[in-house]
C-alpha cells in the first residue's frame, strides 16, 4: 500500500466516527464556565481531584491561559458546550515538551465516545507541537479516564487513591499534520452552521412576537 493510500484510508476511518471539537478562546469562558458548573459533585471531583465549587470553577476559568495552553470543546445545536479537554503545556522550559490533559463531558452524553475523540485530538495537536510525553493525573476511581489512556498505550502508575498515565507521543507526520488542518477547518464550518441556524431559530421567534403582538392589537382595536 502507498503512502498516499494509507493516509487516505486512515482518514476515512477517522471520518467516519468524526465529532466536530473546536478549539475554544477567552470569548467562551461564560460556556466553559456553565459547562463545568452543570457537573455533578462526583463529576466535579473526577475532574477537578476535588468537590469543586461553583466559585472555585469560576476562578479556574478566570485563570486559563488560552495563549499558553488549548482549549477544545463539543457544541450542540444551541452552541453550549457539552464536553471539553485543557492541555495545559509547561510553562517551565526544563519541560517544554510535556502537556497535561484534563477532560470533562456532561452527564447526558457518557458513552458516546466524547472523551476519546477529545483526547485523540489533543494527542494529534500535542504531537505536531513537539510535545513528546502527555501526562494525565486522575483519580483511580476515575476508570473512564484511565481506560482511554490505557486504550492509547499509556504507562500508569496508581499511587493510592491517585493514578498518573503517562503517553510517550511520535514525532508529528504528514498524517498528523493533515489530520489536523482538516479537523479544524471542519469543526469551524459546522460551528458556523449551528451559529447561523441559532440566528434563523432567534429571527422566527422574534417574527412569531412581532406576529402575536400585531393580532392582539388588531383584536384590541376591534373591540
Amino acid at each position: 500500500m502507498t503512502q498516499f493510500a494509507a493516509l487516505t484510508k486512515s482518514l476515512w476511518r477517522r471520518w467516519m466516527r468524526w465529532i466536530p471539537i473546536r478549539i475554544l478562546s477567552s470569548k467562551h469562558r461564560p460556556q466553559i464556565s456553565a459547562h463545568l458548573k452543570s457537573l455533578s459533585p462526583q463529576d466535579r471531583y473526577l475532574r477537578f481531584g476535588y468537590t469543586a465549587t461553583d466559585e472555585q470553577i469560576e476562578n479556574y476559568v478566570a485563570k486559563l491561559d488560552f495563549g499558553r495552553d488549548d482549549i477544545y470543546g463539543v457544541f450542540n445545536r444551541r452552541l453550549e458546550i457539552m464536553a471539553m479537554a485543557h492541555v495545559a503545556f509547561s510553562a517551565d522550559p526544563q519541560w517544554a515538551t510535556c502537556a497535561e490533559f484534563g477532560v470533562s463531558v456532561d452527564q447526558k452524553l457518557r458513552g458516546r465516545g466524547l472523551g476519546a475523540r477529545l483526547f485523540e485530538r489533543a494527542v494529534v495537536h500535542a504531537r505536531n507541537q513537539g510535545v513528546a510525553l502527555l501526562f494525565i493525573h486522575a483519580l483511580s476511581e476515575n476508570t473512564p479516564m484511565l481506560k482511554i489512556a490505557r486504550k492509547s498505550g499509556a504507562r500508569v502508575q496508581r499511587d493510592g487513591s491517585e493514578s498518573d498515565a503517562y503517553l510517550t507521543l511520535p514525532a508529528a507526520n504528514i498524517d498528523s499534520q493533515v489530520n489536523e488542518l482538516i479537523e479544524e477547518g471542519m469543526a469551524d464550518l459546522d460551528f458556523q452552521i449551528k451559529s447561523r441556524a441559532q440566528q434563523f431559530s432567534q429571527l422566527l421567534t422574534t417574527l412569531q412576537e412581532v406576529r402575536q403582538g400585531v393580532r392582539k392589537s388588531r383584536h384590541k382595536s376591534s373591540v
